[in-house]
């Protein structure tokens, strides 16, 4: 049963910050045992975390990608009111944490192919799970730099399972996140001469981050599609000293902005690193900033195969974007052209009690097996 797939799924603790390997054997053992070719492709150094890609029918006839991350979010001093790790139903609602994002999509594509005869697949149908989505598409772009070097030959398109309602979307902004380290001299605060506060040199730091944030407000773009047609910049932590009477030697924050589809990714950075270069600190104080994690953006033209594949089973006839990101960023490097659609809703996503409802799910595999039809048979 369909619903019995997703307990299953549900029941893998894969929060992002624990090993992903137990549900990655899973898919994998189901992947084969439907007659697929599987690979592992283990994060270096790391072997609690895996991408699986899984592949049936021959490479050099162009299919259908389907992709999916394994991880989910923290539960942690959230008030759920179940086991967010138990599927529970309720009222045709099917709660747990990933229930939406994104197991429930895993869940109706297994069962897509249960359905279907795959020894008669006439063009490549491939699979990818990944690992580390929710703290950065870590897994994506490791899987990314990896297939770069392969000869393997994947299909130009993929259908990425994210809960949009079953509305077909076709960009979102990236995310890069960024810390800024300031170092100074410790002292003595009743002689602070004789020191130099990294504090009043992040203030000179922050600053600039607050007339650049305005900037960017001020250069908009795809305000047709986008609810936030400019890049979103925030900074999210900031810590730094040790005690009140002693002058900070250190500070340091975090910020995170958000490119645009069809932004350089590095380009607000860039301006961040020029603007810090001019900034006059105060004597024997030192700032620097680097890039901590990069998910670029996505952009898929309008008009490509799959999008109407996709729509004659959407909700809504129009196209849009998403406001979050996903692995669509990091697979256009290998040339592959993403829309994302799928059951369930990102309102619900990373909350207490998230849910899926059933119908959702049972209308995900019929449109699942209809879609693989028409793209690889």
């Amino acid at each position: 049963m369909l619903t019995e797939e997703l307990a299953r799924l549900i029941a893998f603790d894969t929060v992002s910050n624990r090993p992903v390997t137990a549900l990655a054997s899973h898919l994998a053992q189901r992947a084969e045992d439907q007659g697929f070719s599987v690979e592992l492709y283990e994060k270096p150094g790391d072997p609690n975390k895996v991408n699986v890609v899984a592949s049936i029918g021959p490479e050099d006839q162009d299919g259908l990608i389907l992709s999916g991350h394994m991880d989910v979010v923290p539960t942690e001093n959230q008030p759920w009111d179940t086991d967010p790790f138990q599927l529970t139903e309720r009222d045709g609602k099917l709660y747990g944490r990933g229930s939406s994002d994104m197991k429930g999509f895993i869940a109706c594509a297994l069962k897509a192919c249960d359905a279907l005869d795959l020894k008669k697949i006439k063009s490549q149908l491939v699979l990818i799970w990944t690992h580390d989505e929710e703290v950065g598409c870590q897994g994506s772009r490791l899987l990314a730099d990896a297939l770069k070097k392969s000869p393997r030959r994947l299909p130009s398109q993929c259908w990425i399972g994210e809960p949009t309602d079953f509305q077909v979307l076709r960009m979102h902004p990236g995310h890069v996140s960024v810390r800024i380290r300031a170092t100074g001299e410790a002292a003595h605060s009743s002689k602070p001469y004789l020191g130099a506060s990294a504090i009043k040199a992040m203030q000179r730091v922050l600053a600039l981050c607050e007339s650049i944030e305005d900037e960017l407000k001020t250069e908009r773009r795809l305000e047709e599609v986008l609810d936030n047609p400019w890049v979103a910049f925030n900074v999210g932590t900031i810590q730094g000293g040790e005690a009140v009477n002693v002058v900070p030697d250190s500070c340091e924050i975090v910020l995170g902005y958000r490119p645009l589809p069809g932004d350089e990714p590095r380009a607000v950075f860039e301006r961040l690193q020029r603007g810090m270069s001019q900034l006059a600190l105060p004597d024997n104080t030192h700032i620097e900033a680097q890039i901590q994690t990069l998910s670029p953006a996505m952009y898929t033209p309008e008009g490509i195969a799959l999008q109407q594949a996709l729509l004659d089973h959407a909700h809504t006839h129009e196209l849009g974007a998403a406001s979050f990101g996903t692995d669509g960023g990091n697979l256009a490097d290998l040339g592959i052209q993403s829309l994302i659609f799928g059951p369930g809703s990102i309102d619900v996503a990373h909350k207490a009690n998230e849910y899926v409802s059933r119908q959702a799910l049972e209308d995900g595999v019929t449109m699942l097996k209809k879609v693989i039809q028409k793209r690889c048979f």
